[in-house]
Parts: structure tokens; sequence; C-alpha cells
């Protein structure tokens, strides 16, 4: 009985530990589950390239590390996010840990996506590794 009443206390202890960290994109959504903040990391210039959502379907390379301008249109579930940019969308896969901490990121809110192309014959996905808000 003891051992019960103690992993119930230790799994509230969890949920309330984890409940500020919750909700951070507040677009459209598929699915019912929250993001949660990130860190945030480096600001200053990079050799990354810039590019739109065109030209990385067009021309990327596989473990190619990219930099998108545009905006998070959608939740698609899970880890799984819609981009858009004046050139066309994109699926993104995005963890919960990426999402900057306390803002709260909206369908309308500009943002730069930094991050690795996972390319193989049939399919591509965008994995980000950073969310910067734009103005």
């Amino acid at each position: 009985m003891q051992k019960s009443t103690a992993a119930i206390v230790l799994a509230l202890g969890l949920l309330g530990a984890t409940a500020p960290a919750l909700a951070q994109y507040t677009g459209p959504t598929a699915g019912e589950r929250a993001a949660a903040p990130s860190t945030t990391g480096y600001t200053g210039p990079s050799s990354v390239p810039t590019m739109t959502v065109k030209q990385l379907l067009d021309t990327a390379t596989d473990d190619q590390h990219v930099r998108l301008q545009g905006r998070i249109v959608s939740h698609d579930g899970g880890k799984n996010y819609t981009f858009a940019d004046d050139s066309g969308r994109m699926p993104v896969e995005i963890s919960s840990k990426r999402f900057p901490a306390g803002q709260p990121i909206g369908a309308d809110q500009r943002v730069e996506l930094v991050g690795e192309v996972d390319k193989d014959i049939r399919k591509m996905d965008f994995e980000v590794e950073q969310i910067r808000l734009l103005p």
C-alpha cells in the first residue's frame, strides 16, 4: 500500500512540475497535444543559408542545415506542423522543447526555423532545431 501511495504522489508531483510548460503554439491545431518551451540559443550571425520553401523542396540535400522564414500555419498532431512562406507550404517536425519559453506562437507570427533536412528517395522531412520569433 505504501509503494502505490508513493507512486501516486510521485506521479502527481511530476504532472505538477510540467504543467507550466504547456501550450506555446496558439494557432490552428489538428490534435490536442501542447508544445513545451525550449531554451534560447545563439542569436548572432550564421553561415546556415536562408531558403524559401520552394528552394528547399527543389534543391535541398540530405543532412543540409537550412533557415526558413515564414509562419507555422497549423499543428497537424504530435510533432507535425505545417510551415508556410510566400513561395509555398511544407510539413516540418518540431519537438515541443524547441518552442521558446513563455512566448506563444500564433499562426500569424513570423518565425525563423533553423533545422536539418532528412531526405531519402521517397520523402523529405525538415526537423526544426531552433525557433526564433521575427518582428
